[in-house]
Formats: structure tokens, sequence, C-alpha cells
């Protein structure tokens, strides 16, 4: 039976594997563990098998995908490759365009977007989209100059993005670099323009790294590594809550609620940890007052990590005992430790996953016209705006419980992208429903 738009709108991820939903004529919407949503078209051409992919729902409709997949049978009774044909079409395009720089952006965008997760993928289109192409855009490539470079990175920097304009930079870059490639332009010029931009505040005490590709890239190699599963779950925990690493490291299992523990599938959509005041970075004189107790709503991810680990430690009181007593806890270094030893000395420590969360949910505020979540993405860090009172601070704190959790679990789909359950890294150890 075909697909109807209720079916393809309720399509939701499973966790333990990539599944299809076929519509007809070799068209199915793909769903990802994660829950990225693509339409494809199986088809034969040559005596082949081949894959077209025409586009991520929602951005593709039920109705686009089946206006794609009939196009791709005209082409293939023309005898024509649609994957191919498609690929002629966009070359032509990009002729046919002047070689224009909107055009050289988005076959590089098509190139690379092979090497990203959906999400990443759609953040930097998002942001050249947002911040280039209404500046350059309709300019041919071979035309662009570094000044013009600059001045479109400044405005992003006048909107306190120091951050987003390195990364939008470096997207440009790319860019440049696959013109040359194609013999469009002789000379980068985005190539030196980085010494010009301002440095990262000197606010920024600790090393961060806020590109999202990057991160997960993190996150493999931490879990690749042969430290043990209790740090690498302690890598993925202090990346999924963006809490300080003392406060995770010091964590108890009565701490977190509204998980079943005995139930290992069991959904878990209340589920917090609350952190009292007292463990909390305050001022002495707010540290017993249950109004700064910190609430961190846990997304689906963060729990399937915690039940993980509860195979290891879930008989100690702490969830991340030291090596040598269950009654204190893990090295405060364990986490950092690791992260120098692959590599990532100077660029990257656990505090810096809270201004890596703070500036990609600001950006994907700004993305989603969602300027009124800032003050929630602050809530989430436990930062207390200047000059507000314990009982107001208390008051958004529940007044935005929902919508904390919402973005809780935007988070969570942004930085665990390709990520594998946490059980794969405690061999198994799957414990059973009761």
């Amino acid at each position: 039976m075909p697909l109807t738009a209720v079916e393809v709108r309720n399509a939701k991820p499973d966790p333990t594997r990539d599944y299809k939903l076929t519509d007809g004529g070799g068209l199915y919407l793909f769903v990802t563990r994660k829950g990225a949503r693509s339409w494809r078209l199986k088809y034969r051409f040559g005596g082949k098998e081949k894959v077209a992919t025409f586009g991520l729902y929602p951005e593709v409709s039920l109705a686009d995908a089946r206006e794609r997949r009939e196009a791709a049978r005209r082409m293939l009774r023309e005898n024509k490759d649609p994957v191919a044909e498609a690929e002629r079409q966009r070359q032509e395009a990009i002729a046919a365009a002047g070689a224009t720089f909107q055009a050289a952006a988005l076959a590089w965008h098509e190139d690379e977007k092979a090497r990203w997760s959906p999400a990443q993928a759609l953040l930097v289109m998002r942001a050249l989209k947002r911040d280039v192409l209404p500046e350059l855009g309709k300019r041919p490539v071979s035309e662009i100059t570094p000044p013009e470079v600059l001045k479109t990175l400044r405005k992003i920097e006048k909107r306190g993005a120091i951050e987003t304009a390195k990364r939008v930079l470096g997207y440009m870059s790319g860019v440049f670099e696959r013109a040359i490639g194609e013999h469009l332009i002789e000379v980068n010029p985005a190539a030196k323009v980085g010494k010009a931009l301002k440095p990262t505040p000197k606010g920024s005490k600790q090393p961060a790294i806020t590109d999202l590709a990057e991160l997960i890239k993190l996150q493999q190699v931490v879990d690749r590594s042969t430290s043990s599963a209790v740090t690498k779950i302690a890598s993925r925990l202090v990346a999924l809550t963006a809490v300080r690493i003392g406060v995770l490291r010091t964590a108890t299992w009565d701490e977190f609620h509204g998980i079943d523990w005995d139930q290992p599938d069991a959904p878990a959509p209340d589920a917090t940890w609350r952190i009292s005041a007292e463990r909390m970075k305050l001022d002495l004189e707010d540290k017993g007052d249950e109004a700064f107790d910190h609430d961190v709503p846990l997304p689906a991810a963060a729990v399937d990590n915690l039940r993980a680990l509860r195979v290891i430690t879930g008989r100690c009181r702490l969830l991340f005992p030291g090596g040598h007593s269950s009654r204190t806890p893990m090295s405060d270094s364990a986490v950092s430790s690791l992260y120098k030893r692959k590599g990532y000395q100077g660029r990257h420590v656990p505090h810096g996953w809270r201004a890596a969360y703070s500036t990609l949910m600001n950006e994907w505020a700004h993305e989603h016209g969602r300027e009124g979540d800032r003050l929630v993405i602050d809530l989430m860090l436990a930062h207390r705006p200047n000059g507000m009172s314990g009982s107001e601070f208390a008051y958004n704190r529940a007044k935005f419980t929902r919508r904390r959790r919402e973005l809780a679990e935007v988070w969570a789909t942004m930085i665990t992208a390709d990520l594998p359950s946490a059980f794969t890294l405690v061999e198994g150890r799957r414990p059973s429903g009761s």
C-alpha cells in the first residue's frame, strides 16, 4: 500500500535498527536509529542495483518525492541513469549560472555532506543561507575578493557570534578550494582572511571545540579508545548534560529520578537528574537554598548511557567510583587525560562541553527564530542572570521545564549522530527486564 502523509509524519526512530517505509515503485522513506528521515529510490541501471537519494523529510515532502520518482522513471525509460543525469544537470546549472558563488557553494555542500551527519549538513547549509548567500550568492565566484569575504564575516561578528564567523570562514574557504579544483578560480580569497577576524574572547578560559562535526568525531575517537567503559560513559554524559565535570563525577544514583532501572527498554519521558544546591557552583549564601537545586532534564540518549553504566557501577553509591575505593569518586582528571591522550590537548576539555552547548544551541535558536530560547539555554547551564532573585530563578526554571526537556533532546540529537548505544561499550551486558 502507498504511504500516507500521516504515516510519514509519524515515522519514529527505532533505537535498535534503521528501517524503511515503502511507498511503491522503488521509493521508500529511510529512517535511521538517530531519527534522520530521507527519501530514496532503488532502481536498476546497466544491470546493477542503484540507490538515488532525493533529500531529507520534511524538506522533501511525500508528494515531492513521488514527483522525483516519476521523473527518474522517465529517465530510465530513456535509458538514462537518474543519478548520473542529476550530476550532469548540476554541472550544467553551475555553468549556466556563470559559476556564481551560490552554485559553487551548493556543489561543495553536495560533495561534502557524505562525510557529515544529516544534522551537520543542515547546520552548514543554514549557515550559508543565513550569513553568506544573501551577500555573495549571485556574485561570480571568480570576482569575489578578500575584502568582500571579510565584510561578510564582520556582519556575523557584529552579532557577537565570533566562533560562528570562524566556522563560516572555513565553509567559504572549502567552497573556494573546490572552485580552484574545478578551474573556476586560481586563488582562494578566504585563505588569509582569518588573521583579520576577532580573537576568541579571553573569557573563554577553557579550550572548547564548537564545531559539531569535530565534536562528533571526538566522541567517536573516545569510543574507540582503550579507556574503561566507565570513563567513556563519563565523557558521553558530560557532553549530553553540559554539567561541570566535578558535579558529574561525584553524582550518586539517588539523584536520578523517573527511570525504571528494571526495564531497560522502558521509555523515561520524565527522567531527571536533581543536583542539590550545595553541590552546584554557587555563592556561599545560595548553597543552602533549595531554589538553587538544579534539575537536569535527561534526553533518551542520556538515559541509555545511565542504564549501561548501572550494569557496571549500579551496586555502588557513586556513578563513577574511583579505581581504589568505591566510596570515593573517580579522578577529576580521568576524562581530561583521555582527551589529551587522543590528541585534544589545548583543543578541548570536559568543561568545554558547556561552551559548545551554549554556542551551538544559541546558534540553533537563532536559525529557528527562537530567540526566547536563549533564557532557557542559560537555565540549562544553571546560569542565573545578574539581578535575578532566587525565587524568580526557581519560577523560570519551573515555567520552562517542558521547553528545557525539548531542547535537551535537540542537543542530544545533534551530538549523538552516528553514535551507537552505550551498551556497546559494556560488552553487551544489557540487563533483561523483570
